[in-house]
C-alpha cells in the first residue's frame, strides 16, 4: 500500500501543468452538519485506466492530510483525525475524472481552503475555498420592565437568536421604518461548537403605541429574519397607589363641588327672599302703613325735646 506521503512527493517531482483541473471560482458554501461537496474534476485520456490515478486532499495552508487515493483505492492510513469516517469519493466517477470530495457533518473548524492534487503520467493542483455558514434561528423579544409601565419610562427591548454563523449583522427599526440602532448594544458568543449566540439590547423612552423590530441578518446565506413588538395603551397601567390615589381626589372634589353647590343655592335662596321682603316694605311705605306710623313717634319726641329746650 503506497504510503501518501510518498505520493504528495511522486505528485510534486511529475511534470506540472499537463492535467487541467477545474473547481469553482467562487467558495463552496456548506451548511453547519450537513454533507458538502467541494468539486474538483479533470478531462482523462480516453485510454485512461484508474490504477494511474493519485489523489490527495489536503488543508491548504497546514498541508494536513484530508483524503488520498492511489492504485484504485483509498489510502487513508495518514489521515487526519478530524476527517476520520467524514471522507469520501465518488468513486463510480473516477474514471470520468470526477475526484471531488464529500465532506459529511460539516463543522466550523472545517472552514477554509482545501487543496486537490491529482497526478495521472503529470501533475498539477488547485485550491477550493469552503464557507461554513449556519441559519439564526427566529428572534426572541423581551420588554423589561414588563408591568406598571408608563410613558415616559426607560425600558430595555432585548433581542436573542442563537446558533447562526457567521457573526450576524442586527438592525433596529421603529414602526416607520427608521433606523434606532444608536442607543444598542450587541454581543455576539460563540458556544462549544463555535456557532454564534447573539443578544442586542435596544434602550428607548416608551411611547403608547410604539413598534420596535429587531433583524438579525446573516450576509452568507442571504437570511433575514426579524421579531417586531409593539406596545399599545393597554400594556400601560397606573400603579395601585397612584391609582386609589387618583380616585380619592376625583371624589374629594365631587364633594367640594356638591358643597358649594349646596350654598350657593342657598346664598341664593336668602337673596330673593330679603329681596321679596324689602320690596313689600317699600310698598307698604308709600301708602302710609304702619312703617310710617312707626315712625311717627320718633318725630314728635324730637319736636317736644326741643319745645322743652326752648322754654327753659
Amino acid at each position: 500500500m503506497p504510503c501518501p506521503l510518498l505520493i504528495l512527493g511522486l505528485l510534486v517531482l511529475a511534470p506540472a501543468g499537463s492535467v487541467d483541473i477545474r473547481v469553482p471560482d467562487d467558495p463552496v458554501i456548506a451548511i453547519f452538519g450537513r454533507d458538502a461537496v467541494l468539486h474538483c474534476s479533470f478531462s482523462p485520456d480516453a485510454s485512461f485506466n484508474l490504477t494511474e490515478l493519485s489523489l490527495i486532499w489536503q488543508l491548504t495552508d497546514t498541508k494536513r492530510l484530508v483524503h488520498s487515493f492511489a492504485s484504485g483505492q483509498d489510502q487513508l492510513a495518514d489521515q487526519g483525525s478530524g476527517y476520520v469516517n467524514r471522507t469520501a469519493l465518488f468513486y463510480e466517477e473516477l474514471p470520468r475524472g470526477n475526484v471531488s470530495l464529500l465532506l459529511r457533518r460539516v463543522q466550523i473548524s472545517d472552514e477554509g481552503s482545501f487543496t486537490c492534487f491529482v497526478r495521472v503520467h503529470s501533475y498539477s493542483s488547485a485550491a477550493v475555498t469552503l464557507q461554513v455558514a449556519a441559519l439564526y434561528s427566529k428572534p426572541n423579544l423581551n420588554l423589561e420592565p414588563s408591568k406598571n409601565l408608563k410613558p415616559g419610562d426607560l425600558v430595555m427591548v432585548t433581542c436573542h437568536t442563537f446558533r447562526g454563523y457567521p457573526a450576524a449583522t442586527v438592525l433596529w427599526q421603529d414602526g416607520q421604518g427608521n433606523n434606532i440602532t444608536e442607543n444598542v448594544t450587541t454581543s455576539q458568543v460563540a458556544n462549544e461548537e463555535g456557532l454564534f449566540d447573539v443578544q442586542s439590547i435596544l434602550r428607548v423612552v416608551l411611547e403608547p403605541n410604539s413598534t420596535y423590530s429587531c433583524l438579525v441578518r446573516n450576509s452568507v446565506l442571504q437570511q433575514e429574519t426579524h421579531a417586531s413588538v409593539t406596545i399599545t395603551g393597554q400594556h400601560l397601567s397606573f400603579p395601585a397607589v397612584a391609582l386609589w390615589v387618583t380616585v380619592g381626589l376625583a371624589i374629594c372634589i365631587l364633594g367640594l363641588l356638591g358643597a358649594l353647590a349646596y350654598v350657593c343655592r342657598k346664598k341664593i335662596r336668602q337673596s330673593c327672599k330679603e329681596e321679596e321682603e324689602n320690596a313689600g316694605m317699600e310698598e307698604q311705605s308709600e301708602d302710609g302703613g304702619e312703617p310710617k306710623t312707626a315712625l311717627q313717634p320718633l318725630k314728635s319726641t324730637e319736636n317736644k325735646e326741643g319745645n322743652e329746650h326752648e322754654i327753659d
